[in-house]
């Protein structure tokens, strides 16, 4: 009898034995996870303020230029002439020496029959300001006959002509993002301001900063509050 205890006992002792090896083995692994899943989230804030300070490069690359969009395109056509007429349109004149590079580019959505946006690059950031205000004060001037291909002295259909900030590629994605939800929560109001998208409710709400994708959830979810400078 004594025998059969002795080799109970020494069967438990084996099994626990095992049984706190395990354990150990499990709180390492555990603890492995745990660091592992710090320094994933540390690679994923990493990344994203990488990406983030790349996009402000690329956008402050650009501070100087206009996209033009709706202008239809001709062989051996000049986007500087161009340019000028429309400056000259909108009661904000430029000089040759204003212009620093204008030239069409490729379109994003190569299956659209839009032209070619044109892209302009000025002499001052002042200069690419004053121009789009001209645009919008003409275009609420003569809201019969906004801004279009015949004010340009080009014959043919009326085309709508469009001028803005020329935008990097992640802020062209959440622009446009920005502006479908917007529509779907009848937002009335989204604009760029210097490379940044606004949003605003109505004209009884203040401008809400977009600063990435994720922040458009603050819209999604109606927790925005009408505070001023907000940002999502």
């Amino acid at each position: 009898m004594s025998q059969q205890i002795a080799g109970f006992k020494e069967s438990m002792d084996f099994y626990n034995a095992k049984f706190e090896s395990y354990k150990l083995c499990l709180e390492e692994k555990e603890e492995i996870i745990k660091k592992l899943q710090v320094e994933n989230q540390h690679l994923l804030t990493t990344n994203i303020e990488h990406g983030t300070r790349l996009t402000q490069v690329e956008q402050s690359l650009r501070e100087n230029n206009l996209e033009i969009n709706g202008v239809p395109e001709f062989k051996n056509e000049n986007v500087i002439t161009t340019l000028l007429q429309l400056a000259k349109t909108v009661g904000e004149p430029l000089e040759d020496s204003d212009i620093l590079h204008a030239t069409r580019v490729a379109k994003l959505n190569q299956e659209t029959s839009r032209p070619r946006p044109m892209v302009v690059k000025l002499r001052t950031p002042r200069h690419r300001d004053n121009i789009i205000a001209a645009v919008v004060r003409f275009n609420k001037k003569n809201s019969n006959e906004k801004l279009n291909s015949q004010h340009l002295g080009i014959s043919g259909d009326r085309k709508p002509v469009y001028v803005a900030e020329h935008l990097c590629l992640a802020n062209k994605q959440l622009h446009a993002a920005t502006r479908k939800l917007a529509k779907e929560l009848n937002y009335k109001f989204v604009w760029v301001r210097n490379g940044r998208v606004f949003v605003r409710k109505d004209e009884s709400h203040s401008a809400i900063l977009i600063r990435s994708l994720d922040g458009l959830s603050l819209l999604k979810n109606e927790k925005t509050t009408n505070n001023n400078n907000k940002v999502a």
